[in-house]
């Protein structure tokens, strides 16, 4: 009976008179191009990167996130044998860049590095991406301090002496820009102190919001300590503060937000890397272990410290729940502050 359903579905399959030879050799083809539709794309996987990658930063050339990327991406690219191309998609506060790479295809060769403006965005702005739903987290790779400058003549001990006994509660401070860490952190500071007139004087850039400083156009820059540390290393600013619980080894002379007078708040900005939603995990992982390695190298090192960062290596669980709670907390200050999504 078994042989002869045997000859029966070799009958029907392979056609009346095909011999067990032709039948076994028949079948394993079948089962190789089983093989092949299953395993295929994990196999691809494993061999990541095979073309070039497209690494989409959302701000423009010459910012935080344009220098990470251009120092990571050549060390990917020494590492995996293959290009990864740095393309500048600048525009409505890194929301331009982060939605070209929320619909690219989930197979790994476009990427996206872009600041906490992406977990601000989340909160402050209509239509903006929700990196929890519609990219996946890949690395963190650095995050930058914010500190409080105001010019070289100024001799306050900190942050709140400045603003309450000299300008006695009244003054003018500059930022990257509406929406930004800075101007979200220090308009929480200020509307949860008490007798503070403080107005907000945005710019496009941290550079030209520090530039404001030394020309005495305002009183008081929020920045990143990127943005300001070749002016301070100059000794043209005077840091007044450090948005940290602690202080800071690199700056251990500066007061804390807390030791200034005002709420103990810790606010970085921070850079990272993410990847269309439902990336493959298998691609996310490498990458993840080949950036915190790259991060972990003397020269990388050594290369951020000078430019005012700290490396940040982390797996990409502690990443995406890093990144969840940042959403969290920017949601509570947008709604303290009362700023409106536009």
């Amino acid at each position: 009976m078994r042989e002869e359903t045997t000859s029966l579905f070799r009958e029907n399959h392979f056609g009346k008179g095909a011999t067990m030879r032709q039948w076994k050799r028949h079948a394993a083809v079948a089962i190789l191009a089983i093989m092949g539709v299953v395993l295929g794309p994990a196999h691809g996987q494993m061999n990541y990167p095979t073309r070039p990658v497209r690494i989409v930063v959302a701000f423009a050339p010459g910012g935080i996130a344009d220098v990470l990327a251009r120092v990571i991406g050549q060390k990917l690219s020494a590492r995996f044998d293959q290009t990864f191309v740095v393309e500048n998609r600048s525009g409505a506060g890194g929301s331009l860049g982060a939605k070209v790479v929320s619909s690219s295809p989930a197979d790994g060769y476009t990427l996206l590095v872009t600041t906490s403006a992406l977990a601000i965005n989340a909160v402050a702005m209509k239509n903006s991406v929700d990196p929890r739903s519609q990219l996946t987290a890949v690395a963190m790779i650095a995050t930058a301090p914010m500190v409080f400058v105001a010019s070289k003549d100024v001799t306050s001990p900190n942050l709140g002496v400045f603003v309450r006994d000299v300008k006695k509660g009244r003054f003018t401070y500059s930022t990257a820009g509406v929406g930004t860490a800075e101007h979200l952190t220090s308009e929480y500071i200020y509307k949860t102190a008490s007798d503070l007139d403080a107005t907000h004087v945005p710019f496009s850039g941290g550079l030209e919001a520090v530039n404001a400083v030394l020309g005495h156009a305002v009183d008081l820059a929020s920045a990143t300590v990127p943005s300001a540390l070749s002016l301070i290393k100059s000794g043209n600013l005077h840091i007044l503060a450090v948005a940290s619980h602690d202080r800071l080894a690199s700056l251990p002379n500066v007061p804390t937000l807390k030791e200034a007078g005002f709420a103990d708040v810790a606010a970085a900005s921070w850079i990272g890397v993410f990847g269309p939603p439902g990336l493959p995990s298998p691609i996310a992982e490498k990458l993840n272990g080949e950036i915190n390695a790259a991060l972990g190298q003397p020269d990388i090192d050594q290369k951020l410290a000078g430019l005012g960062f700290v490396a940040q290596p982390q797996s990409q669980k502690a990443f995406t729940d890093n990144l969840n709670s940042e959403i969290e907390r920017w949601g509570e200050i947008v709604r303290t502050v009362g700023f409106a999504p536009n």
